[in-house]
């Protein structure tokens, strides 16, 4: 009788084929998996490589490529491919005695013949299965079988690693009774697998390693460096030291590094050195006040740490789907940008650094994660949030609280240091906002550095692995909280966080809101931005640099993540109406001017290299902006009473209806709704601030902007940017000189301005149109800082705390407004009021001493401030 098992196409019978569909259609396949297999088969033969032995990852495996027409397996170690047909032809061969090596046999037979195969490299041993039964040998004699198929053949092998997560729980260092028995989560045994496979066959995650080509690693890997040949054994346990390290490579990008015991967590936290150093520095060297120093350092971590837990997150996950889709017309994740995040979560640590707006920034990015089978990232949240029943909720979500300020509390900073450092180590990506808090203006505020550093002092201890800060632009068109921030920025106070603050906004998600965008910057590390400062150093040198040194590092960094920002801020429809609606110079607005304005700004912002907003831009691919989407932005504005909508000689709207847009309207901007609109218009300003920079120069030496001498220009332009240092974020990568030169030579080249011996002129009349944009992109600025100035006549009677200046400042911006001598109502903003004094504090106009604002002795009188107004003005573009 012929023992030896048939090499043929197995097909599960109806039976099994059934299972197949009930369990594994809803497996979510990333195009780039199929992708790489394909290329690979095209190279050569398959094999596919899985970590630990695994029916259940067989079955789908072989569905999978059954399904997507890949090469399928005709070999699979320890298993034996009668498994596809119980109780058909092949279920016989599994009751007749062993053949010693017959599995390695039929894997040589397999793949001399080119036909794939299944390997799986490990078997876990537990308590309730045997450790030694027939064929569960390790991959050894399997590999040993591919290096000498492959000397022999010159088709190469491929090896592809694949990774089925059947759980999103990460891995758990702490090892109990269940784990003995069925295998640890992580090696789980046929049972285990079995519970794990249930839970979770709907959200299956599958990733594969970069494929290694046995021939090319038998040629580079065969001899040592004296020139030696290594032996078999040798490259049998280098190729699967290989393989084991990219397919955990693969799995830690999907589960993150193991969960430690909480208590452990606090241990080790509580115990690091540098905190311990804290710790006998204040206590001294009594025992008792040590132990009472300690305990008090234990008592915050508890208050503050997350206690992420999976389990948790799939209803949050549900839940706060139903609430965005009622809320956003769509959300626009960058794909490219996850992968990039993807392939550098499988050897390093994320960092994830994004803008923050909304409240809805931290919910959407870690839903966007957990959508995307990535590991969640803990995030420093405020200890305002930590109120209940929310603030339960969120640490369970991976949130962890800090308090927004840890002036005076010594002992505080180092625990929150210590924490911090251990999440780094530990391998956890770590979220938080440079911003501080939320903007209440749109555009991004200049980056607090403080817990920065902690990271930065931490990743320079991490070794062996990358620290990736990632920048995030996360964009809106509305804002959820706008009617809060827009009280705030007219002098309203800022109201605490709690349960019923939340209520309140939970009645505003039945609103649409736009839409909402998430892009992704270039990926930093410590070693690219100090090669900007110095090409030779390193980021070990952080380590033996100076503090001063160590915080113009981390200062350069924190910049470089804001432009990062910035630059991958994504342009929406909204973005570009409001902008359209706030610079124009008219009563109103005609439909046909609006949408000629928005194609002019969206065309200079491609020139910008800016990304746009998927459904914005017409998929003809010639780049021209979707009328149809500037219409929705405007239905958008108009629903929330910030734009009017005229048609002369047509019937108002009858009750509460309100007329929609139409090629024959006009819209009107109400005063108190510009702030709202300009909320949308600072997502995209930031594009033009260089530029509006130079033309507010430019337009404000000449009424006609005649020819300028450059020298002139450039004087009045730093004086300008110096003026605006803590409102917009400027390059951190070159000085204002090269900046300028740049900013000029690109205006020339795009036929904006004309450079004549030593002046400078508008180009042509476009030029001049495109000049009067960009200036106009800034005016409500320039007038929120004369605002400023005015308000500074109140500290001629004497010093003010800056929130009673700034109330009264505001006042007075309302005169002006009304009396015609500022054009812009979004002007009167506390923001940028409070910008404005911290900009004339660097320019020696005021001075600061105990939180109370007082004018410098030579600008202490009513004329001296009627100058600083002046000086301002004096940037005001003519009319």
């Amino acid at each position: 009788m012929n023992t030896r098992r048939p090499l043929i196409r197995y097909e599960p019978s109806p039976l099994l084929a059934w299972l197949y569909h009930r369990f594994f259609e809803h497996i979510e396949v990333d195009e780039s998996w199929a992708r790489a297999v394909r290329d690979a088969d095209a190279r050569g033969t398959v094999v596919y490589v899985l970590r630990n032995l695994s029916f259940v990852d067989f079955f789908a495996l072989d569905y999978l490529t059954k399904r997507l027409d890949l090469p399928q397996v005709r070999f699979a170690n320890d298993l034996g491919l009668w498994i596809l047909e119980p109780m058909g032809r092949g279920w016989l061969n599994a009751l007749r005695p062993p053949v010693a090596g017959e599995d390695v046999a039929d894997l040589t037979r397999a793949v001399s013949s080119g036909a794939s195969a299944a390997l799986f490299l490990k078997r876990p041993a537990h308590l309730l299965e045997r450790t030694a039964a027939r064929g569960k040998s390790e991959g050894d004699a399997f590999i040993r079988a591919l290096f000498d198929v492959q000397r022999t053949s010159a088709r190469p092998i491929l090896l592809v690693p694949q990774v089925f997560v059947w759980s999103k729980q990460p891995d758990d260092k702490s090892l109990g009774i269940v784990d003995g028995l069925f295998g640890p989560r992580e090696w789980p045994g046929s049972l285990r697998t079995v519970a794990q496979f249930l839970a979770n066959y709907r959200t299956v995650t599958l990733r594969a390693g970069e494929p290694i080509d046995v021939g090319a690693f038998l040629a580079h890997e065969k001899e040592d460096s004296s020139g030696v040949d290594v032996p078999d054994d040798v490259l049998v346990r280098r190729l699967t030291y290989t393989l084991l390290r990219r397919l955990e490579r693969e799995r830690h990008a999907v589960l993150g590094p193991a969960k430690k015991p909480a208590d452990r967590l606090r241990e080790e936290v509580v115990r690091s050195p540098k905190l311990q150093k804290i710790i006998h520095d204040m206590a001294g060297e009594g025992k008792a006040e040590r132990t009472l120093m300690t305990a008090r350092a234990l008592a915050m971590v508890r208050e503050m740490e997350a206690t992420l837990d999976m389990n948790a997150i799939p209803p949050i996950d549900r839940a706060l789907s139903e609430v965005v889709e009622r809320m956003y017309q769509s959300v626009d994740v960058d794909k490219d940008g996850i992968e990039r995040l993807r392939d550098a979560q499988k050897d390093g640590t994320l960092v994830l650094l994004p803008s923050h707006k909304s409240h809805v920034d931290y919910l959407m990015l870690s839903q966007i994660f957990y959508r995307n089978h990535m590991p969640l990232p803990l995030v420093a949240a405020g200890d305002n949030l930590s109120f209940f029943p929310l603030g339960p909720l969120f640490r369970r979500a991976g949130a962890f609280f800090i308090r927004r300020s840890f002036k005076g509390d010594r002992l505080y900073m180092a625990v929150v240091d210590a924490y911090v450092r251990r999440l780094i180590k530990d391998g956890w990506s770590v979220e938080f906002f440079l911003e501080g808090g939320r903007s209440r203006t749109g555009k991004l505020l200049p980056p607090k550095v403080g817990l920065l550093s902690m990271v930065v002092e931490a990743a320079i201890g991490v070794t062996g692995r990358k620290v990736y800060f990632c920048p995030i632009s996360i964009g809106y068109e509305r804002f959820v909280e706008e009617q809060s921030f827009v009280a705030e920025m007219s002098g309203g106070e800022k109201k605490s966080e709690d349960a019923l603050a939340l209520l309140k906004t939970m009645n505003l998600i039945v609103g649409r809101y736009g839409q909402l965008n998430v892009q992704f910057g270039e990926l930093l590390t410590l070693d690219s931005v100090l090669a900007e400062i110095d090409p030779t150093a390193k980021a070990a040198d952080l380590a033996s640099m100076t503090p001063a040194r160590r915080r113009a590092v981390v200062t350069r960094l924190a910049y470089r993540v804001m432009n990062e920002i910035n630059r991958v801020t994504s342009v929406t429809a909204g973005a570009l109406v409001a902008t359209s609606l706030l610079t124009h110079d008219k009563r109103g607005l005609p439909h046909e001017d609006l949408v000629a304005s928005c194609q002019r700004i969206a065309r200079t912002l491609q020139r910008f290299g800016a990304r746009f907003a998927p459904t914005l831009v017409s998929t003809a691919g010639d780049g021209t902006i979707r009328e149809s989407a500037l219409r929705e932005a405007l239905e958008l504005f108009i629903l929330a009473g910030h734009v009017e909508v005229h048609l002369p000689g047509a019937a108002a709207p009858r009750g509460r209806a309100k007329a929609v847009p139409a090629d024959d309207a006009i819209y009107v901007v109400p005063p108190q709704a510009r702030l709202s609109l300009d909320l949308a218009k600072n997502l995209i300003v930031h594009f033009f601030v260089s530029r509006g920079v130079v033309a507010t120069a430019l337009l404000a030496q000449t009424h006609e902007a005649g020819s300028v001498a450059v020298a002139s220009l450039k004087e009045r332009a730093q004086a300008l940017s110096r003026l605006f240092k803590y409102e917009f974020q400027f390059r951190a990568d070159a000085t204002f000189d090269q900046i300028f030169d740049d900013v000029v030579a690109e205006m020339v080249a795009d036929g904006e301005l004309v450079r004549v011996g030593a002046t400078l002129a508008p180009a042509s009349a476009d030029g001049r149109e495109q000049i009067a944009l960009y200036a106009s992109m800034l005016r409500s600025f320039v007038e929120g800082y004369r605002v400023a100035a005015r308000g500074l006549g109140a500290l001629v009677r004497g010093a003010l705390p800056t929130k009673e200046l700034a109330k009264r400042t505001l006042a007075v911006g309302q005169r002006m407004f009304l009396a015609g001598e500022i054009e812009r109502r979004e002007s009167i903003s506390r923001p940028v009021v409070e910008n404005a004094f911290l900009a004339f504090a660097d320019q020696g106009y005021v001075s600061r001493v105990e939180g109370k604002l007082s004018l410098a002795e030579s600008f202490a009188t009513a004329t001296t401030v009627k100058a600083i107004e002046g000086r301002i003005a004096g940037f005001l573009p003519k009319r």
